[in-house]
């Protein structure tokens, strides 16, 4: 026992006595939550509006206010014609062109059919679908007002009401997107920094020399890492604090659930990412090379998370894959317990899963890791 505490005395000498490596586990980590989770959102907003007009009328102008009103449109300008829109468009000038045609409202006054063509930039096809989303809303608000405005008075009265929706909504009733994206990110700052330290470590003991002289050290295999990756189990456990702390004073994200509950999941989850650092450390002889490999697997595990894109919307081999993804795990797990009180009962699938992989995990990275004494 006295020999891992001396290792452990020692790696933690040796971090604090890195300057420039300080500011990287510390000071990075808590700048990029702050500026990703402000960052990090699917709101569309500041859509750039331009219209053309070739009806001219009391009513073509009230639809075309209605976009202005909107607080998710900016309308640029009116084009006099649809090619000069599309040059617009093709210079990135605008997102969305909206012509009226000729008789719009003498057509609407004779309860005739009418189109309006709606051309919208779909290079990106997630914001594209949210923005036709936000045009219909708009378009039949305005049609359902000009219907009754239209009508006699007589017919009027007869019209039956729409039914009314009043929606209750669980778990964030503000219908902020932080509070979705801060949980996430905090789990991938806690798994980047974790995974990068713990995997360059060793490798830096291989380059200055280190390693060798240990190796032949009377100092047991299991002494050597759990002296090596304990420090970085710490300081997994000293971001996720105050990542949440940050998450709570700055974003104002609930914190339904347990706190113990999160920090014990954290503290078998850690494992997992140590013994993959570890495992990456065995198989590298530079610092750049294991910072490749753990790059490499840390933007698959981020993607395949469900951290910014639905599992659920992903294809079913990729569904199957992300069974073997930690990360998928933790995002789910803080999402759960902070967001809504989820309980030790409600994870247990889940932590399972992550002790099973952090037994092999860190059996592998064991098995691998070659000391003589």
């Amino acid at each position: 026992m006295n020999t891992i505490l001396y290792i452990i005395q020692k790696e933690f000498r040796q971090i604090f006595r890195n300057k420039g490596m300080l500011p990287i586990i510390f000071i990075l980590p808590l700048l990029q939550l702050l500026i990703l989770s402000n960052a990090a959102t699917f709101e569309i907003k500041n859509i750039k509006f331009s219209y053309i007009d070739n009806d001219k009328t009391s009513l073509s102008r009230v639809l075309i206010e209605k976009f202005d009103a909107s607080t998710y449109f900016h309308v640029m300008t009116d084009f006099p014609s649809i090619k000069a829109a599309n040059v617009a468009m093709s210079k990135g000038e605008v997102d969305v062109i909206l012509e009226i045609p000729r008789n719009f409202e003498r057509d609407l006054s004779n309860q005739k059919d009418t189109d309006l063509s709606i051309t919208i930039n779909a290079i990106d096809g997630a914001a594209a679908g949210v923005q036709s989303v936000y045009i219909n809303q708009i378009v039949q608000s305005f049609n359902k007002k000009v219907k009754v405005s239209l009508l006699p008075p007589s017919d009027a009265i007869n019209i039956p009401k729409d039914i009314v929706t009043i929606p209750s909504f669980w778990y964030n009733n503000t219908l902020n997107y932080k509070t979705f994206m801060v949980p996430g990110i905090l789990v991938l700052l806690v798994t980047m920094i974790t995974l990068f330290l713990s995997g360059m470590n060793i490798v830096r003991e291989k380059e200055i020399g280190t390693l060798e002289q240990m190796n032949v050290t009377p100092i047991k295999k299991y002494q050597f890492i759990i002296g090596k990756l304990f420090p970085f189990w710490i300081i997994g456990f000293v971001l996720l604090t105050i990542g949440l702390i940050i998450a709570k004073v700055v974003f104002n994200t609930p914190m339904i659930g347990s706190l113990g509950l999160i920090y014990f999941y954290t503290a078998i989850y850690l494992l997992v990412i140590l013994g993959m650092g570890l495992f990456i450390s065995n198989f590298t002889d530079t610092q750049q090379q294991a910072m490749f490999i753990a790059w490499f697997f840390i933007v698959i595990f981020i993607l395949m998370s469900g951290l910014f894109t639905p599992i659920e919307s992903m294809p079913y081999w990729a569904q199957i894959l992300t069974e073997f993804n930690p990360i998928k795990y933790f995002v789910e797990i803080m999402r759960m317990v902070m967001l809504k009180g989820s309980s030790f009962i409600d994870i247990l699938p889940l932590l399972i899963k992550t002790i099973i992989y952090a037994v092999i995990m860190n059996g592998l990275a064991v098995w691998s890791y070659k000391k003589t004494n």
